[in-house]
């Protein structure tokens, strides 16, 4: 009689542990290796119908307990597809893809409300324009199982997440319009801020991180005022908006007004009502519209280099960093195309371009361009990043280079330290992906998502056993090198980066 007491305390003890209480009703997820897992939360109202193009409103409360044990639809996009180094892992499903998307998942080994762990929030890549929570790089349990929260978080996506429009502008109530792409992921944050601790988490100790389309938007959410109080550490991996990029147009709030009502006149759309009348298959298909956060005068008051030299951004601890082979451009040109595309570009500071970008022969004109569309994309925005954090703001930062070449999956994938390459070791999930990983793969995992981990519960990535990370100074410069070593250096673009300084300064 004893033992079958025991059995089912047991077993209600271990539902009771999946079955937690949120603001707006119970969840049940679902345990496993000593994790509580929830998947498809959701943060927000569907954003759907009138509510499309709409700043995310509360959830309906529910009754009874909500089952969260799947992934919800990834956000509206176009049907994904393996193309060049990026192969199924690191795409969402293949279905279900639906702009009722705002939904978030949660990963916690803590076995109470009362262990008050660091929350660690991801935010997926994609340019803006694709990408989701479900990807299988972006899977929680290992990094959780190292003492943090793992929230990783839905957020909508092209049009859907950027579209502006004047009659968009005057509805808000803001006289802004487009930034709903950010807002979903403010409005993930407030949902962590009330809801965490049920889960074992400290809603005052929340580190946002994410990665290309997701660095971009952490940079956001690090200068906007309406975040203040919602993080308290960030990550970048390979995004910043400091200066003019080749990924994002330079348009202000008038601008995407404008191309918002050229977007809609191209679905010969005369109204919102009439747009949003639309079924979300045919904005879709249209291909058009902004896709790129804006200064919208709200969520965005100032551009991102304004905010950070007055000092008005979120003063925290942050690291960025970005990847050896860090690239999405096309395939290099001929070294004769290249010298004249760049003498046209550069005019008078052509001569210094090519010191640090030469091009006297093929081999040397296919490295320029590669570490070009490094330096320019990704390098000089985290680079800035750091700089300026290191003289407006009193909080530490970290840089890293990933330079780890990943093993290929076939002979003619030679892709090297690729765009989002690091994203399987910094969260130690290189078991979701299919490659030939070697033993120096699984120790730089974990080393990687440790510093992780460790920057998440107290600002700094540095612990036992781990190689010594230098805070970077705009004195010494000193950078993590991941790669097959791991170890702090200078950094080792420093003439590109001065290049680029001189070059955004006019």
């Amino acid at each position: 009689m004893r033992k079958i007491l025991f059995f089912i305390l047991l077993t209600f003890s271990s539902f009771a542990q999946t079955i937690i209480k949120t603001e707006s009703g119970k969840v049940e997820g679902y345990e496993n290796q000593g994790l509580r897992i929830f998947k498809g939360i959701p943060f927000a109202a569907p954003p759907v119908g009138e509510l499309r193009w709409k700043a995310p409103q509360p959830v309906k409360s529910w009754e009874g307990v909500k089952k969260c044990i799947n992934y919800s639809a990834s956000p509206m996009q176009a049907s994904p597809a393996p193309f060049m180094c990026w192969s199924e892992e690191f795409l969402i499903p293949k279905e279900p893809i639906s702009e009722d998307c705002l939904y978030l998942n949660v990963w916690s080994g803590a076995k109470s409300s009362k262990e008050k762990r660091p929350v660690l929030v991801y935010i997926y890549g994609g340019g803006f324009r694709s990408g989701g929570a479900a990807c299988p790089i972006y899977d929680g349990e290992a990094i959780a199982k190292k003492g943090v929260i793992f929230v990783s978080i839905n957020y909508r996506v092209g049009v859907f997440g950027f579209l502006a429009h004047p009659e968009l502008s005057k509805e808000s109530g803001k006289s802004a319009s487009g930034n709903y792409a950010l807002m979903d992921m403010i409005a993930a944050l407030k949902w962590i801020q009330k809801n965490i601790e049920a889960f074992g988490g400290d809603a005052s100790n929340v580190t946002i991180a994410g990665q290309s389309a997701g660095a971009f938007g952490v940079n956001y959410l690090v200068a906007s005022p309406l975040t203040k109080g919602l993080i308290h550490r960030a990550i970048a991996e390979s995004g910043g908006s400091f200066h003019r990029n080749p990924l994002r147009p330079n348009v202000d709030m008038k601008g995407a007004e404008e191309m918002g009502v050229k977007y809609a006149k191209s679905l010969n759309c005369n109204s919102l009502a009439e747009l949003r009348a639309k079924s979300a298959e045919e904005i879709q298909k249209s291909q058009g519209g902004l896709a790129s956060p804006i200064v919208d005068g709200y969520v965005m008051p100032e551009s991102i280099i304004e905010i950070f030299s007055k000092g008005k951004q979120n003063d925290i601890p942050t690291i960025v960093g970005w990847n050896e082979d860090d690239r999405v451009a096309g395939p290099p040109v001929k070294a004769e195309t290249f010298k004249e595309q760049m003498k046209k570009r550069f005019e008078s500071t052509a001569n210094d371009f090519f010191k640090v970008y030469p091009a006297e022969t093929e081999e040397q004109a296919t490295q320029s361009q590669m570490a070009l569309g490094r330096d320019e994309t990704f390098g000089i925005q985290d680079y800035t990043w750091a700089k300026i954090q290191t003289k407006t703001g009193k909080s530490k930062t970290f840089i890293y280079n990933f330079n780890r070449k990943l093993p290929a999956y076939t002979p003619e994938t030679q892709f090297g330290a690729f765009h989002t390459g690091e994203v399987p070791y910094a969260y130690n999930n290189l078991h979701t992906v299919k490659r030939p990983w070697e033993a120096i793969d699984y120790k730089i995992a974990d080393t990687m998502s440790s510093y992780w981990v460790n920057f998440a519960k107290t600002g700094n990535p540095n612990g036992n056993g781990l190689p010594k990370w230098e805070t970077y100074s705009i004195n010494n410069e000193q950078v993590i090198i991941i790669d097959k070593v791991i170890e702090s250096k200078p950094l080792p673009t420093t003439k590109q980066m001065a290049f680029w300084e001189k070059y955004f300064s006019k």
